[in-house]
């Protein structure tokens, strides 16, 4: 498709494509994208929210890393803890997110075992110009 001779300078977003197919194959942990109205004047609001129950604020690291967002999360198994059983398994994750250009990461919240992460996309300016014509 980007092969076209009509799509030129295309080649990042076919490896952007390609990356974010790469990430979609784990399913922990579970998220919800959440698209909020736009407001006269408003940006463009999404919301991220992922269950990470089990997980404290220094168990997660939220980054931008080349226009994805990526959610990190470990948390360390307590040696000195004995379990006669163990169904919560210590576990780690990591899940990216494809960000459009032009979107920004504005605010993350950990609250009950849900991590929130608030993105908006201003919109963009729309630039037209002329392009003059030189030779004879």
């Amino acid at each position: 498709m980007f092969s076209s001779p009509f799509m030129l300078g295309f080649d990042e977003l076919e490896r952007i494509l390609d990356r974010a197919s790469k990430t979609a194959g784990d399913g922990y942990p579970p998220y919800n994208i959440e698209r909020f109205e736009r407001a006269d004047g408003e940006p463009e609001r999404l919301r991220i929210t992922l269950a990470v129950a089990g997980f404290g604020r220094d168990d997660l690291d939220v980054s931008v890393e080349e226009n994805q967002l990526v959610i990190r999360g470990k948390q360390h198994d307590d040696s000195s803890r004995s379990y006669l059983h163990r169904g919560i398994a210590a576990r780690q994750f990591q899940r990216a997110f494809v960000l459009a250009d032009g979107m920004l990461v504005s605010a993350a919240n950990l609250e009950n075992g849900l991590l929130s992460i608030d993105l908006e996309r201003p919109e963009p300016e729309r630039i037209s110009r002329k392009i003059e014509i030189s030779g004879d």
